[in-house]
């Protein structure tokens, strides 16, 4: 009987974005701005639906919580990648790695309940409004976006948990910015079939699922703004479920194409602009998306710019 001895990985390298270093500066620039106007963008969301009590409703406690989840998830990633682009030594540690694996889990986990949480907000409030302020009241609310962040943390902890015990033998080069479930299954030298199943299905669960909660609401929901007689009622219905589907759309359409297709099909160059959208530039626009399309958000933000100015206009006229 033969006995395999495996190397133990104390280590991962990331291959990152780009091989010269012209490209890596570029990328490092970009990137750093598109940081900024996410912390910038998300906290000043979350100051906003906090500060003002015209956006103290369930869908923008759900949607100030989104904004913390896009936070978690691109700081998770970012920074190490930003560093990574101006390293020659583009490390992570074998626990560092798996860290960032569950906490990246985590959050898009926890990103796709508050989607369906939302969409489910927008069918109670516009097919049944008599039954709005009971069925999403304050307790109601606070249980589903509990039940959202505990859902997550325990989904990436079953998934990371079994992953992280597998043999890494063959190789720890990732090809990849970040530690994400198939480059890391790639490394393993086990057969990774059983692993690859599991994955899929745990991915499949959470994505399918809740973009059926997401698909069945928006449909009641379309049939119920198409029924208004009042005009002004179904620009303001269609204007908000339009901010929701557009982000809706931008998540699901990364996250279907990386993780529900077969690993033969798996592209490393495709994977690695797939997985910048998800982690780095999404976090980003869901901010704008919700702001630009949304008169509440616009009208609570010109308060803040108003009472901003007065002191500051006040001061002027006494100098």
């Amino acid at each position: 009987m033969t006995k395999t001895n495996y190397t133990l990985v104390t280590e991962f390298i990331l291959l990152g974005l780009a091989d010269t270093l012209e490209l890596q500066i570029s990328l490092f620039l970009l990137f750093f701005v598109i940081y900024t106007l996410t912390l910038w963008g998300n906290v000043g969301m979350i100051f906003l639906i906090g500060t003002d009590s015209r956006l103290h409703t369930p869908m923008y406690f759900f949607l100030a919580n989104l904004s913390f989840v896009d936070i978690c998830c691109s700081s998770n990633v970012t920074p190490k990648m930003l560093v990574d682009l101006l390293s020659d030594k583009k490390t992570i540690s074998f626990a560092g790695c798996f860290l960032q694996m569950y906490f990246f889990i985590a959050s898009a986990t926890t990103e796709c309940l508050f989607f369906g949480l939302m969409a489910y907000d927008r069918y109670v409030a516009i097919c049944n409004p008599l039954l709005y302020p009971l069925v999403m009241s304050r307790t109601v609310c606070l249980k589903m976006a509990a039940g959202a962040f505990t859902a997550g943390l325990l989904n990436s902890m079953v998934h990371t948990s079994y992953i992280s015990s597998l043999p890494f033998c063959s190789s720890n080069v990732i090809h990849h910015f970040f530690c994400d479930t198939p480059p890391i299954l790639r490394l393993s030298c086990s057969d990774t079939h059983m692993n690859e199943s599991i994955s899929f299905i745990f991915a499949g669960v959470n994505i399918v699922g809740t973009l059926v909660v997401i698909l069945t609401s928006y449909a009641y929901v379309l049939f119920s703004i198409f029924r208004m007689r009042s005009g002004e009622g179904r620009h303001k219905a269609f204007s908000t479920c339009a901010s929701h589907l557009t982000a809706i759309i931008l998540f699901y359409s990364t996250a279907i194409y990386t993780y529900l297709r077969p690993s033969s099909s798996y592209s490393l160059s495709q994977d690695k602009v797939a997985s910048v959208f998800y982690t780095v530039v999404i976090p980003m626009l869901n901010p704008l998306v919700y702001s630009l399309r949304n008169k509440e958000v616009k009208k609570a933000l010109w308060t803040v710019i108003a009472r901003k100015r007065s002191p500051l206009f006040l001061g002027l006229l006494i100098f």
